[in-house]
């Protein structure tokens, strides 16, 4: 297959629970590729196929699948909905064309569909809304819609109109061809018929097709003054203007079901053919300068004919060995060629070359542009790598990774079990990105970071079942940060005479609080050669090394502007080094003098909790030093947002779940970093200083 237009490069994403392993095993039951379906109830889906994910009925990974429907390839991303594992997500949209988002008929817009959808405007990804779950009590598709439009800023085109509500839902309106899809009570997705609409519906599939015209003219001048005119665009004219506007993000076709009972599901695969883009209709991947990052103004066009460039999105570990997804953005690969990873500046050779499907595998001799694959047994490939042609080097936009908020300390149970999580672990940090690990040099302790307590919950269980590993895990550690509070001027000397020649510097300097999230910043006003340029990089070199160490408890050194603006030279002993240990010299003598603080992580939290147990829950909340932002009642509960601080939100789901009776739910995302309260902050200095000592 070579005619790109033909295939399709998908995600579905979405809320936890609102339905998307469920709609991607109806897809592939739809096209053929199984003849039973999966259910996440009994861990048996095709593309959760982890232990972890069949046994807690949630998706950890994103996994990929190739299915044909009409003639057309599609490869789906089945991403999961977790805060934790945002990042699975957010690789998967970087290396795809168009996205399903999913949303539940009765949740509606849920916190982490807002993340994901957040996202995916980033990304400049063209997608599709399916509102799931229309058979579950509560499910309301009008409510949806409007919550499409307020809470995400997003314009939907309602293509689908919902037949019943609830248990009596049977099927669904298309409003563009005006027929009515019903389907048995058999639960088979081919057993529908086309019927005319309910009489009780006419009068509303009219309004909304009225609606959806208007909509889809606006992207063609010559049709509009013909449809201001009285004339009736074609169905094939509207559907060529909405997939040209799906595709500028000017809306989203909008469509509803119930993946479950397999209604609805036949519209969706048709809409990402006649809707989604091709690979090639979509905005090229720009190529950056790998010294700068900055782009050079060049694209990677996805065309089979151009030097090869691909994108490495993922690295997964399995029973085969090491498998790299890779997106192939232009040229072609076949099995033996020699490429070269443009990060390491090393070649590779490719030995294996597979088709995913799910955890089975297809072997393949040849790809190209716009194909997903993955590639067995690649060395040195991390993610977000460039391969491509060895005579072409290039370097695609690379992928930008959050940094963890939590970590623990874990040991080994057994002496002989350090070497093997040391292989274990090192597979897992080139797998997932924001997954983090360093050893304490002091204590000699491995401290594993991540996204929350999920997260590095998982991960220890991966390391316990897959690898082997047993671990005592410590108490979880929240990510602290210092700053000052207020601007010092001061001076500071290094000299040193020894037989020889000696060492000196002498720089002037100021040191202020810098704005939130601007880390550490330097600048130089020397005039008249005071301090010879040569010397700047060292004394900005000496206080960025100190920032990682601050003088309250040792913590990084966050939002500090430092200017050098007169000192003094030598012109036998000074050196860059004389100058670097001045600076940090001055770093331990004036920070203590700048009013430094503490800075803890703050989360945005998004608690879901049944109406009779709202005052509890934000009397909690209010107990965690949070703040609350925002209330918002729906038809099966309260959403309640606010802000508060990790370190107060350890063991939360237990305490949420034990106020609400099992019906509470959260999710929580880092927002910024923000003063520790006085009493807090001694706590948690002397903890670290206690510590410190011990060690």
């Amino acid at each position: 297959m070579t005619d790109l237009s033909k295939y399709r490069n998908i995600g579905i994403f979405a809320h936890v629970d609102a339905g998307k392993t469920t709609t991607t095993e109806r897809i592939l039951k739809l096209t053929g590729k199984i003849h039973k379906i999966g259910d996440t109830h009994d861990g048996s889906t095709t593309t959760d196929f982890m232990e972890q994910e069949a046994e807690r009925g949630i998706t950890i990974q994103s996994a990929a699948v190739s299915c044909f429907w009409k003639d057309h390839r599609l490869n789906v991303i089945d991403t999961p909905g977790h805060v934790d594992f945002t990042v699975e997500v957010y690789r998967s949209l970087k290396v795809l064309d168009g996205g399903i988002g999913v949303f539940c008929g009765s949740g509606g817009v849920e916190p982490q569909s807002e993340t994901n959808w957040r996202y995916a405007n980033e990304s400049e990804v063209s997608r599709l809304i399916f509102v799931n779950k229309l058979d579950r009590m509560g499910a309301d598709f009008y409510r949806v819609v409007d919550q499409v439009k307020n809470v995400l800023g997003a314009t939907p085109l309602v293509m689908t109109l919902p037949i019943g509500r609830e248990e009596d839902f049977v099927g669904v309106v298309d409003v563009l061809t005006r027929q009515a899809f019903v389907w048995d009570d058999t639960g088979l997705p081919e057993n529908y018929e086309i019927q005319d609409i309910p009489a009780d519906m006419v009068d509303d599939v009219e309004a909304y097709r009225e609606e959806l015209v208007e909509t889809a003219v606006e992207q063609d001048d010559d049709l509009m003054e013909a449809y201001m005119d009285g004339q009736e665009p074609t169905i094939e004219e509207l559907k060529r203007c909405i997939r040209k506007g799906t595709r500028d993000l000017a809306f989203f076709p909008t469509f509803c079901g119930s993946a479950y009972k397999n209604k609805g599901v036949q519209n969706i695969l048709d809409a990402v053919v006649d809707y989604l883009p091709a690979p090639d209709e979509v905005d090229p991947q720009p190529l950056t300068d790998p010294e700068t990052g900055e782009e050079t103004g060049e694209v990677a066009t996805v065309s089979a004919d151009e030097p090869f460039r691909a994108l490495a999105f993922k690295i997964m570990d399995d029973r085969f060995g090491a498998l790299t997804f890779v997106r192939i953005y232009s040229g072609k690969l076949n099995k033996g060629d020699t490429i070269l990873n443009s990060a390491t500046g090393k070649t590779e050779r490719i030995g294996r070359m597979v088709e995913m499907q799910a955890d089975e595998r297809n072997e393949l001799t040849s790809a190209q542009a716009g194909d997903i694959i993955a590639i067995v047994g690649m060395k040195n490939v991390q993610t977000g790598h460039t391969l491509c042609d060895v005579k072409h080097e290039c370097t695609l936009e690379p992928m930008i990774f959050p940094t963890p908020v939590i970590s623990i300390a874990v040991t080994p149970k057994d002496k002989g079990g350090s070497e093997k999580m040391g292989i274990a672990i090192g597979k897992m940090v080139a797998e997932d990105p924001s997954f983090q690990v360093e050893t304490d040099e002091e204590t000699g302790e491995t401290i594993l970071k991540g996204m929350g307590e999920l997260h590095l919950d998982i991960k220890v269980d991966i390391l316990k079942r897959t690898y082997g590993v047993d671990l005592i895990v410590g108490q979880p550690q929240v990510a602290y940060r210092e700053t000052i509070t207020k601007p010092v001027e001061d001076s500071y000397t290094h000299k040193k005479q020894s037989g020889g020649s000696g060492q000196f510097g002498k720089i002037d300097y100021r040191i202020k609080p810098g704005e939130q999230g601007s880390g550490f910043t330097f600048s130089s006003t020397v005039v008249g050669g005071n301090v010879p340029k040569e010397f700047w990089p060292a004394v900005e070199k000496g206080f960025a090394v100190m920032m990682d160490n601050g003088v309250l408890a040792g913590f990084p050194t966050l939002d500090v502007e430092v200017e050098l603006f007169d000192g003094g030279f030598h012109a036998v002993d000074s050196s860059a080094i004389a100058f670097e240990i001045a600076a940090k010299g001055a770093f331990r003598q004036s920070m203590p003098k700048a009013g430094p603080q503490l800075l803890e992580p703050i989360m945005h939290v998004d608690v879901f909790t049944p109406e009779d147990h709202v005052g509890d829950v934000i009397g909690d909340l209010n107990r965690r030093r949070g703040m609350i932002k925002d209330q918002q009642a729906g038809v099966t509960g309260v959403r309640i947002k606010g802000d508060v601080p990790l370190s107060e939100m350890f063991g939360y789901i237990g305490t949420l779940r034990t106020m609400t009776s099992g019906r509470g739910q959260f999710s929580m995302e880092f927002a910024h970093y923000a003063p520790c309260p006085a009493n807090v902050a001694e706590k948690v200095i002397a903890e670290q200083k206690e510590k410190n000592a011990k060690k």
